[in-house]
């Protein structure tokens, strides 16, 4: 085993995702295959979503995981999978005491967080820890928040962020096709391709001043994100990353020509993972 984990986020897309894996689906499946093979079985995932918050950091603490179907108008069948996890209540209590924040004694997986899972650790034998992201807090606030959570890594803890590169709803309901197809063939918009590209350059160049001002910054920032908070979950993964390290695109895609579908590591493990990851996918 490699130590210390690296630090994720994921883009999980449309909830469509359980169903119809496309590129995305197939690099997260690869992803949990490579960190079984180079670090082992992680003691928890530490999961930030875009889609379980809370005006304060939250820990929930429940025992035991189901999956939440927080959308709605989507085939039956995807309301039928199930994602049945153990929590991590030893886990929040001591992260509680660190950020001095609330342990709920609750459960539940938002489809951000048990979508992305599902291909990571489908036996869902992973105990999972949510922790409520604060929507109204700033970049540079999250990452002071995710620097508190440096040292879980080592401690045998995966920390998931979850959410999307781009997320732009109403351009996601004019481009989404009928019959729920993925949408990998449509082209991207210019907007969205000059958006991710920005993001990946300020990443690589560790321009922290541009990245966590990235609503003046960044090109077509208030399109490709009209609220933000299917971004902010990068800004917790990258405090706990640290600054030292650049945050590394390790997968790079879009669907229906505006959902950005990217991927990061952060941390001093990025580049082994990405190296592993080529082994895994030549194997």
């Amino acid at each position: 085993m490699t130590s210390p984990f690296p630090t994720l986020f994921v883009s999980h897309g449309s909830p469509m995702i359980a169903l119809e894996p496309g590129d995305t689906g197939a690099f997260m499946r690869r992803l949990g295959q490579t960190l079984d093979r180079a670090w082992g079985r992680p003691r928890a995932v530490l999961a930030v979503s875009a889609h379980t918050t809370a005006r304060a950091p939250v820990l929930l603490g429940g025992a035991q995981h189901e999956a939440v179907y927080d959308f709605g108008g989507f085939p039956e069948a995807l309301y039928d999978l199930r994602y049945d996890a153990p929590g991590a209540p030893a886990l929040a209590a001591s992260v509680g005491k660190a950020l001095g924040a609330p342990v709920l004694d609750r459960g539940g997986l938002d489809h951000g967080i048990w979508t992305a899972l599902r291909y990571l650790y489908p036996d869902a034998d992973v105990p999972v820890l949510p922790l409520a992201l604060t929507p109204m807090a700033s970049p540079a606030e999250l990452m002071v928040l995710g620097q508190q959570l440096v040292g879980l890594q080592e401690q045998g803890v995966l920390i998931l962020a979850t959410g999307s590169i781009t997320h732009n709803l109403r351009l996601l309901m004019r481009n989404r096709p009928s019959g729920g197809t993925s949408g990998e063939d449509d082209a991207e918009m210019p907007e969205s391709a000059a958006f991710r590209t920005w993001f990946a350059d300020r990443s690589a160049a560790r321009d922290w001043t541009a990245l966590v001002d990235y609503r003046v910054q960044a090109p077509h920032a208030a399109l490709m994100h009209p609220t933000d908070e299917h971004l902010l979950p990068w800004y917790v993964a990258a405090g706990a990353g640290g600054r030292e390290v650049a945050p590394l695109r390790l997968f790079e895609g879009v669907t229906f020509g505006c959902l950005g579908m990217d991927a990061y590591a952060f941390g001093p493990q990025a580049r082994a993972l990405e190296e592993a990851l080529k082994e895994t996918a030549a194997a």
